[in-house]
């Protein structure tokens, strides 16, 4: 074997001439142009081993090349290309940059009509330089032209990193394909508390009352806090108490229950404003600076255990009666579908005798519900090892292709893999397969990275010791408490397969489908789960009965069976008719996933009018046509 080395110019790395041996620091070829600092050379190189690796974007790489024999070197090249385009790499994302401010002097500049309507809504010009807010012309997508805005800029340290651009006419938009962070990041490095608000307005108005420790969320009362994993570690772990002042409307109190399941209930104080008052900003303006402060002094600490009356999940009641009882989450089969419909802080317990597909029915569950809602999941499930064997189970069921070169391409694959990274964990302890251990693990998960449903599969793998004078039915009926548990207090799915007794043939041969309570150990297994299923196969047709045999709301479904054919190339599972051939889904829904993403990050950037909003009744607001303020005439608009 033969190693060579390639010119560092293919990879479009700039060596200074003449230089052939050790360490420099050059540009990034691969995030230069997205960067603000284009003098910072982020790319570390050591000529002598022939290697790189960027510390801003995590780009690395070697200009070796180990050349074989002729016949060898052209397979080698064959696979290695295939490897190469399907090789996912932990990177950090490069995002688009908002262009940056001409000058310090422009980056707190607001004109006097803009200063105006703030101090009528209670806030200080001080207070808008100490938050970066500017003013300047911005093309808006909802009028398609240039518009007149207030911009709330998104700092991280010095760097700008986002904009939202906001009308008179409350039109805003944040800047497409940048990083979505919490306004007003830097704030809350290093302080024992923080608060959150659903607005920027309403950040403004907690530092304008002298709280500095302020934060917003970018998007409003979009409950997808994804962005919020690369901010837990550094800017909220640290915190002993988070206020939550969000708005009180049917969406912000979704937008409260996800904080709070991010966060940890056990240190959230949600904030209330009072009568006639849905969010921190008209607190401001009806009762002044001292009474929204003592809106945060007695906002209440979140009982974990104990009792409640009413007032401790009144918003939680209204939202549920203004949106009526609606049907849970579907997996979009419409038999199943007609029968059951899931939700988060449940427990669903599914069974079957061996090899009725149990696992794969419950895979089936975990792929749809992500594909429709973006679910992300945790599993343990110890008898799908070793992990590569269930990835590539969920890599058919995402694809619709069999995990074979042959039928599945180098781009797709890695695409699949992309897409289980960032929404599928498995937990595998290294030599602690107890509850508890796993539900630590899962909690964690719930933080970090926001699962909304945990699979345990199955339940006798855990390592259950009973302990000495407990029973086994009482020892399972602890364990499914605990489960129930966790589910209701981290606002997730579990999903727990159990196996049942060993099943009798009936005269003809045949195994009969079990039900919930042949289930091994405990009649609990089914008295105590929120959902019961049990899956049942005909390898001989490969026809599948999927029996609901509980479901504990009624709003969520109801008993009975729904039939499949199950599809031996990609593990998916379509509705069975009878003397009608199946028609097999073979398209790959990652094509969904992405559609939906594009439909998501086109509504974050251009957010639409809220009518439900009456701070347009300001007789400030109607001075204008087009605009709620303009560009003083002696003073151009700025240039970003």
């Amino acid at each position: 074997m033969e190693i060579k080395h390639k010119d560092y110019s293919e990879f479009g790395i700039d060596i200074p001439y003449g230089r052939r041996s050790g360490k420099i620091k050059t540009i990034c070829p691969q995030c230069h142009d997205q960067r603000s600092n284009k003098r910072d050379k982020s790319l570390s190189v050591d000529l002598d081993k022939g290697v790189w690796h960027c510390h801003y974007c995590n780009w690395s790489g070697t200009n070796e090349v180990r050349v074989k024999d002729d016949w060898t070197q052209k397979s080698m090249t064959r696979k290695d290309d295939w490897q190469q385009r399907s090789t996912i790499r932990k990177q950090k994302k490069v995002y688009k940059l908002p262009t940056a401010q001409a000058s310090e002097e422009q980056r707190h500049q607001v004109g006097a009509k803009a200063l105006a309507w703030f101090a009528s809504r209670g806030i200080s010009e001080q207070t808008l330089r100490a938050l970066n807010v500017t003013e300047g012309m911005e093309w808006m997508p909802q009028t398609n032209k240039p518009e007149n805005t207030v911009q709330f800029n998104y700092y991280r340290g010095e760097e700008l990193v986002n904009v939202k651009y906001r009308t008179g006419r409350k039109e805003f938009k944040l800047v497409s394909g940048a990083e979505l962070l919490p306004y007003n990041i830097n704030a809350i490095g290093g302080t024992p508390e923080c608060v959150i608000t659903e607005g920027e307005m309403d950040a403004l108005s907690f530092v304008e009352c002298g709280r500095t420790d302020v934060v917003s969320v970018p998007n409003g009362a979009n409950a997808n806090l994804d962005y919020l994993d690369d901010y837990l570690e550094q800017y909220f772990d640290d915190k002993e108490v988070i206020y939550i002042a969000v708005d009180t409307d049917t969406k912000g109190v979704v937008l409260r229950d996800e904080l709070m399941r991010r966060f940890g209930v056990e240190r959230c104080r949600v904030v209330e404003y009072g009568e006639g008052c849905k969010d921190a900003n008209e607190h401001l303006i009806k009762y002044g600076k001292a009474s929204l402060l003592q809106c945060l002094a007695d906002a209440p600490e979140t009982a974990i255990d104990g009792v409640f009356t009413i007032t401790d999940f009144e918003g939680s009641l209204d939202a549920v009666f203004e949106a009526g009882w609606k049907q849970g989450a579907t997996i979009g089969h419409p038999n199943f579908d007609a029968l059951c419909s899931f939700e988060t802080k449940r427990l669903c317990v599914v069974s079957g005798i061996p090899g009725s597909g149990k696992s794969e029915f419950i895979d089936e569950i975990a792929e749809r519900l992500n594909v429709r809602y973006g679910w992300k999941f945790a599993m343990f499930s110890p008898e799908n090892a070793p992990l590569a064997y269930h990835a590539a189970k969920l890599v058919e069921k995402f694809t619709g292709k069999r995990f074979i070169k042959k039928t599945l391409d180098a781009d797709l694959y890695k695409k699949a893999k992309e897409h289980l990274e960032e929404n599928f964990f498995f937990i595998v302890p290294k030599d602690n397969f107890k509850l508890d251990n796993i539900l630590d693990k899962a909690k964690s998960l719930v933080r970090r990275k926001g699962i909304k449903a945990l699979v345990i599969d199955p339940f006798n793998r855990l390592e259950n010791e009973i302990p000495s004078g407990m029973t086994e039915t009482n020892y399972i009926s602890k364990a499914l408490d605990k489960l129930t548990e966790f589910a209701q207090k981290h606002d997730v799915m579990v999903v727990l397969m159990a196996h049942p007794n060993k099943q009798i043939k009936d005269k003809d041969g045949v195994i009969p489908a079990p039900t919930m309570y042949d289930i091994n150990g405990s009649a609990n297994f089914f008295n105590k789960a929120d959902f019961g299923i049990v899956v049942h196969r005909n390898r001989i047709a490969n026809n599948v009965e999927v029996h609901v045999q509980k479901v504990k709301f009624r709003h969520l479904g109801t008993c009975g069976t729904a039939y499949f054919h199950y599809n031996l190339n990609n593990g998916r599972y379509v509705p069975y008719v009878q003397d009608v051939l199946p028609e097999w889904d073979n398209d790959s829904h990652l094509d969904i996933i992405d559609k939906r993403n594009a439909d998501e990050a086109k509504a974050s950037t251009a957010i639409p009018f809220d009518p439900s909003d009456d701070e347009d009744d300001d007789p400030l607001l109607r001075t204008t046509g087009l605009s709620d303020w303009e560009t003083d005439g002696d003073r151009p608009p700025l240039p970003f």
